[in-house]
């Protein structure tokens, strides 16, 4: 692993998180039904914690010499308020995933203070996956 590889995966969860901000407002607005304001204060909530990712990330990024993306990951539609609850519980856990396996390439990296933030954002989307499970355990059919 060496800088350029990093700042390139980098650039993919940046891409990620700018994505996740989309989808989230996106999914605020669309909410319907009785749980709406719930749901849309759930989706808005979600989205300022992923800013918070994207310019942890983007920040990262120019310390290590790069150019942060400002394209995102395609957003996918979700008509229902199931729906997008279950997409937005898939990219929590490819999220998770994927900060896990940047944490031990920043290891290899050498770069320990990557290491310790990147694992605080594992923590965080899995967290984040945890409570949109619960929201969809026994979801009304």
């Amino acid at each position: 692993m060496d800088k350029h590889m990093m700042i390139d995966h980098l650039n993919k969860d940046l891409a990620g998180e700018l994505g996740a901000i989309i989808q989230y407002l996106t999914y605020a607005a669309k909410a319907t039904g009785p749980y709406r304001p719930q749901l849309a204060q759930f989706f808005l909530t979600e989205a300022a914690d992923e800013q918070l990712h994207a310019q942890f990330l983007a920040n990262k990024i120019v310390a290590l010499g790069g150019e942060p993306t400002t394209h995102p990951r395609s957003v996918p539609v979700a008509a229902t308020n199931q729906k997008m609850l279950e997409t937005v519980l898939a990219a929590e856990q490819q999220a998770a995933s994927d900060y896990a396996q940047r944490a031990k390439e920043a290891e290899t990296l050498g770069d320990k203070g990557l290491v310790v933030q990147l694992e605080d954002m594992v923590r965080d989307e899995s967290s984040h996956a945890e409570e949109t499970e619960r929201m969809l355990r026994d979801w009304p059919l």
